[in-house]
């Protein structure tokens, strides 16, 4: 399950559009809010990009990405 609370708080600082974003991981940014709200799991291609673009390191990865329980 994503994170998608400390997903946000990123994206929020990186100063991108939902829609440059989701151009820049080759999908829609209809799709990309259905990843944001986990109606839809993010590809591994696109949690590259995403890392690359929104300057994640491996323990924000790790926690945005492969969250076990995540806060409401």
């Amino acid at each position: 399950m994503t994170n998608t609370k400390l997903l946000r708080e990123k994206i929020d600082k990186s100063g991108y559009k939902i829609g440059y974003i989701a151009s820049q991981i080759g999908i829609t940014p209809q799709g990309l809010y259905l990843k944001l709200n986990n109606t839809h799991q993010f590809k591994a291609a696109e949690i590259q990009v995403l890392c690359k673009l929104l300057d994640i390191d491996s323990e924000e990865m790790k926690a945005i990405f492969f969250a076990t329980e995540v806060a409401e």
